[in-house]
């Protein structure tokens, strides 16, 4: 290893004492915690494939089963856990301008019996596979992205099979809920927490369920959430036809004048950039807000379209818009890395415990490596800035 790689690594193990510290008191027994802190070493690590032998000989261990008792019988609680997560994501990366963000994502699975399992459309594939859907909230603020809370979906078929549930430890508790239900039961988790977030942005699956935009605008929290082109608004007063009308048909009416160039944030490429329109269609119930449609066209194939309904103050400029709507494509490349970087797909459980515990470690995982990032940015940043104090020409 070089000198930077060094840092790194030391900067990590200090990481996850400190984590590991705070945790001590979710657990049981020490010798649990212990096992704990080494799972969350060996998803931090190189090794390729964070599964149970890999992690295990990573972390030491001669063999899988003392780590692998961290996902199933050893005692701890896992939701405080994923407090502790919030909290510090909140103390890292926190600022009065962050997003919430809702995003699903698919994990492939062979056989019946893991919890949740069956033939069911991944957004991950592209197409129907025989897999497990997680539903995730994250978090993304200037500072960085990190994913703060998890829920698998459980579809009705297995919500009303007694005997399944039994086998992958099911809790009685738990009932069928939508994706919708599932992501506002994480949202007034994180609000009720007071995470400091000014907008809620998601894909066509929340944005088309109409209690789940009204909880949020009890809520009082602004958003962006996409729909399909097929979705039905009102609108009033004039100059907007009064009534119920489809999102495409009144984007069909608006002229030339309607669309503006703007940037939705940085790509593996550089600036996202997409001609955009917004569409005013009412007041809000709620004082100096309004809805609006936002529609995206894409510059290379002006055939391609997508649609947001938006709830937010009157004077928001679009740019602002524009970036909160681009903030969901951040948390999906977020995702994808914690599938390749913390194995957050690699889990070799079956269990609704063991789901959800492999998902907490794997996020907190994710929120040291994001954490990290931040301060390394805050520390150029310092410098740079101290630098150009000393002499305008330092900086070039």
């Amino acid at each position: 290893m070089d000198e930077h790689e060094l840092r790194t690594v030391a900067a990590t193990e200090a990481a996850v004492d400190v984590v590991g510290a705070h945790w001590r008191a979710r657990f049981r027994r020490g010798t649990a915690h212990g096992h704990a802190c080494a799972y969350l070493r060996g998803l931090l690590s190189g090794v390729e494939r964070k599964n149970g032998w890999q992690l295990a000989e990573q972390t030491g261990y001669t063999q899988p089963r003392s780590i692998q008792r961290v996902l199933d019988r050893s005692v701890w609680d896992a939701e405080a856990v994923r407090d502790d997560l919030r909290a510090y994501i909140v103390e890292e990366l926190g600022e009065p301008g962050g997003v919430l963000v809702v995003d699903e994502t698919g994990f492939l699975k062979q056989g019946k019996k893991s919890a949740g399992v069956k033939r069911q459309y991944s957004g991950t594939a592209g197409r129907i596979e025989n897999c497990q859907i997680g539903v995730f909230l994250g978090y993304a603020s200037s500072t960085g992205r990190a994913g703060l809370d998890r829920a698998l979906y459980l579809p009705q078929e297995w919500s009303d099979d007694a005997e399944r549930r039994a086998a992958a430890g099911i809790p009685e508790k738990v009932v069928f809920q939508t994706k919708p239900q599932l992501a506002l039961t994480m949202l007034e988790r994180a609000l009720d927490a007071s995470v400091p977030a000014a907008w809620v942005t998601a894909d066509e699956v929340y944005g088309n369920d109409g209690a789940f935009r009204r909880a949020l605008e009890a809520r009082r929290k602004a958003y962006v959430l996409a729909v399909k082109r097929t979705q039905t608004v009102t609108t009033w007063p004039p100059p907007q036809p009064i009534g119920q009308h489809r999102v495409d048909a009144l984007l069909a009416a608006q002229g030339p004048e309607a669309w503006q160039r703007l940037s939705c944030g940085e790509g593996a490429q550089g600036a996202r950039l997409y001609d955009w329109a917004l569409i005013v269609l009412r007041p809000a119930a709620r004082v100096g807000w309004i809805h609006s449609l936002l529609v995206r066209r894409s510059l290379t194939a002006p055939q391609e379209l997508a649609y947001y309904l938006v709830y937010a103050p009157e004077a928001t400029p679009l740019a602002i818009i524009v970036r909160v709507a681009g903030t969901r494509w951040t948390i999906e490349e977020l995702f994808k890395l914690a599938k390749g970087q913390v194995g957050l797909d690699h889990y070799e459980v079956r269990s609704w415990q063991g789901w959800h515990r492999h998902m907490t470690l794997a996020l907190w995982a994710l929120a040291i490596l994001a954490a990290e990032a931040a301060q390394a940015k805050r520390g150029t940043q310092e410098t740079a800035s101290a630098c150009r104090s000393a002499s305008p020409s330092c900086a070039a």
